[in-house]
């Protein structure tokens, strides 16, 4: 029963956030212009800052919807919620690394979940008030991009669980990993053979 239960409050902060994320989205789509951000500048790979005209071409409006104005995506409907392939997740806007699939685990949430990032320099906190509760908002390092929340209901051995939207990042699975720049995180999946 208490399963049952759990997974009816999933259903329904699912269906919430989907309504939240369409509602979001006719409102960007009407008449009245978009709402200017503070922060008009991202910073991309090779550290430069980009203009938000940039973004908006460089990424998909669920992209940018994510990282620029803090939504979220829909749960079990994005691309890496059940991605079990070994590689590295990297920040969507900039090409910074922000996870390992060594740390990534099925949460039963929809949304890729992680114990930790691959460096905390990667990654900033700050408290969220949004949605009738504390919650402690996960951000990107470089662009500042919004990536999700952290959770103190994760696994061992960090007992955290890193709830982040794929619509803020690429992954980059190991046999591109030297390809793509990104050489350096290989001794992490050779440990693991």
């Amino acid at each position: 029963m208490l399963i049952f239960c759990a997974f009816v409050l999933v259903g329904l902060l699912g269906l919430l956030i989907f309504l939240n994320h369409a509602g979001a989205q006719k409102r960007n789509e009407s008449t009245n212009p978009p709402t200017v951000m503070a922060n008009t500048t991202s910073t991309d790979q090779a550290g430069a800052k980009a203009p938000t005209d940039e973004l908006k071409k460089k990424l998909t409006p669920e992209q940018y919807y994510v990282t620029q104005k803090c939504g979220t995506e829909p749960p079990f409907r994005n691309e890496y919620w059940d991605n079990h392939r070994a590689g590295i997740y990297v920040d969507v806007v900039s090409g910074e690394p922000l996870f390992s699939s060594l740390d990534k685990f099925d949460s039963g949430t929809g949304w890729p979940s992680f114990t930790k990032p691959i460096s905390k320099e990667h990654v900033t906190e700050k408290s969220d008030r949004k949605l009738w509760m504390e919650r402690t908002e996960v951000r990107s390092g470089k662009s500042d991009s919004h990536l999700g929340h952290v959770f103190d209901d994760g696994p061992a051995p960090t007992g955290q669980r890193y709830c982040i939207n794929s619509a803020a990042l690429r992954f980059i699975p190991v046999e591109k990993l030297k390809e793509e720049g990104y050489e350096q995180y290989l001794p992490l999946f050779e440990k693991k053979k």
